[in-house]
């Protein structure tokens, strides 16, 4: 092999392992700090209410009012939760999270709950594993009733008056 190809080689391994070593930098970074998020993102998304309620959600009706807390059920942080108050309540292992959580299987930004058109719906945030709101899995914004259990990961959520 001639002295240019060998140095070629060399270059092009050393421009991978560097695109490697920027990648891995920028997963950690991302995971310590959280991902950035657009301003229009953290906007309440005007829920499409379907035309029938399905049997999940009629089944997840427990009582009437509007919901007043959400508290974590299990584990080593039960009984933490927040207040449902105007402003949207974002779960997750982010520093920015209002209920933030120590579950291994939960996102940086994993959901939210926020009011609109005076009921409180749950959203997924693009989690990986996926959020569930009593058994269901949310793959779009889902009114949310007093007596409903949201779970993130390994966490049980509930929420109440």
């Amino acid at each position: 092999m001639s002295e240019l190809t060998l140095t070629l080689i060399k270059l092009g391994f050393l421009a991978l392992l560097w695109m490697f070593v920027l990648s891995v930098l920028s997963v950690i970074r991302s995971d310590l700090f959280g991902a950035k998020v657009d301003a229009r993102a953290m906007a309440p998304a005007a829920p499409v209410p379907s035309a029938k309620p399905s049997k999940a959600l009629k089944a997840a009706k427990k009582k009437r009012g509007a919901p007043g807390k959400v508290t974590i059920a299990d584990g080593p942080q039960a009984g933490v939760g927040a207040t449902l108050s105007a402003e949207p309540v974002v779960i997750g292992r982010g520093s920015d999270c209002q209920i933030r959580l120590d579950d291994d299987y939960s996102s940086t930004r994993h959901a939210r709950l926020f009011q609109s058109e005076g009921e409180w719906w749950v959203e997924d945030l693009g989690s990986t594993n996926g959020t569930y709101l009593d058994g269901q899995r949310v793959t779009r914004p889902v009114p949310a009733e007093i007596g409903g259990s949201i779970r993130i990961g390994r966490t049980t959520l509930n929420i109440t008056k």
